[in-house]
């Protein structure tokens, strides 16, 4: 594993290292130059140093040189967040195992001073998910191949299983975790949801479709007593178009018709690829709801939830309506109620709003209300109205139009 460390440097005169103070900077200006190496500890032979410098002001080439580079680096200046000089150079496959100095020179003049520990070079490696794993059909499974090892070349691999819909290619992607191991070649496969019981194997082949390693993999489907059988799901639940999740109620919500609601689910232990096929479905909604994993922050430490927006038919009778998701290849089925209140046309006018009281419902009220106050006390309070506010305040939502 590789760490990151700082060094803050001053002019050769001193060499700084990890933890002083600078005093000046490489053209003897105030402060000083920062030197952060992403890849100090743990090198193998052939992996990259992410090489970064900022405070360098004044002309000349910026370099590094070590003796684990087979020559000095030239680092490319860059303005994006702040000026600075950036490389990544890799180390020589010939280095021996140790700890070796590494010097950053601006305009010739040493600025910065760090060391680098490399050790031996590892035999090429394949892995096929973790050994001992059990999978589930339609898990996803992590392929690696690590060949960062003297003499190896060659950049297209495949992987083959009875248990993979169609071979998988192994490629490198420089910008993901494995960034510093150039011969570090991944790929993620999902393996079908209706795949047998069984221990397979994952056979890895290289350019020439030679055979390079092979691995097993046990699969084997969620049987009664697995606590991931029936997994523990919770739900529907439903919260307002612009609501969040921990707001959702399982009960009594209410929409209009021609409206939006989001359907929630929780489950403690869902299926393998149960993101791509959870549904809601309903006669209330216009179709059936794809639900969605929440991955985002506001997920973290809950069960995994998924929910989808819904979009209620126009023109529906008010009522009850149920909600059903069926979950863990149909082993689990749940069914909630929404309230869905109005018409369309209520709906409409009403405003654009999901949720809150039918105002059909109240501007009947106020209507009887209004008509039971006119009895009882005749035209000339009603002419008075401005002295009755508080008691229209109480019996409806807003001021009474003449």
């Amino acid at each position: 594993m590789n760490w990151t460390r700082t060094a803050v440097a001053v002019p050769a005169v001193v060499a700084l290292w990890l933890g002083a103070v600078p005093a000046a900077s490489a053209d003897d200006g105030p402060g000083g130059v920062q030197l952060l190496l992403n890849g100090a500890y743990d090198n193998r032979p052939g992996e990259l140093i992410d090489i970064d410098v900022r405070g360098v002001r004044g002309p000349g080439e910026v370099t590094v040189s070590s003796p684990v580079f087979p020559r000095p680096v030239r680092l490319a200046p860059y303005t994006q967040d702040g000026a600075g000089h950036h490389g990544r150079p890799a180390i020589s496959m010939t280095v021996a195992p140790g700890t070796y100095p590494l010097t950053v020179r601006a305009g010739g003049r040493a600025v910065a001073k760090e060391r680098v520990e490399v050790k031996a070079a590892r035999r090429p490696e394949f892995l096929a998910g973790t050994p001992g794993d059990v999978l589930r059909p339609g898990e996803r499974l992590a392929l690696s191949f690590d060949d960062l090892y003297p003499g190896e070349r060659g950049d297209v691999f495949t992987a083959a299983s009875p248990a993979f819909a169609a071979k998988v290619r192994l490629t490198h992607d420089p910008a993901g975790g494995h960034w510093n191991n150039p011969r570090m070649f991944t790929a993620f496969v999902a393996l079908p949801t209706d795949v047998k019981d069984g221990t397979y194997k994952v056979a890895l082949s290289g350019p020439d479709g030679r055979r390079i390693d092979e691995k097993p993999l046990e699969v084997r489907a969620a049987r009664p007593g697995d606590s991931d059988y029936v997994g523990r799901a919770r739900g529907p639940a439903f919260f307002t178009a612009s609501g969040r999740p921990d707001d959702a109620r399982p009960h009594g919500h209410r929409v209009r018709a021609g409206g939006s609601v989001n359907v929630l689910w929780r489950d403690a232990s869902p299926d393998p690829g149960e993101e791509e096929r959870l549904m809601a479905t309903s006669p209330a909604f216009e179709r059936p709801v794809p639900l969605r994993r929440d991955d985002s922050k506001a997920g973290d430490g809950d069960d995994p939830r998924y929910y989808g927006p819904a979009r209620v038919r126009a023109g529906l009778e008010a009522g009850r309506y149920p909600v059903t998701v069926i979950s863990h290849h149909g082993r689990v089925k749940r069914t909630g109620h929404l309230v869905v209140t109005g018409h369309a046309a209520s709906a409409a006018a009403s405003g654009p709003g999901d949720d809150g009281p039918d105002r059909t419902l109240l501007i009947t009220a106020m209507s009887a209300g209004l008509a039971a106050a006119v009895a009882a006390t005749g035209v000339a309070l009603l002419r008075r109205r401005s002295r009755a506010g508080g008691w229209r305040r109480e019996h409806a939502e807003g001021p009474a139009r003449s």
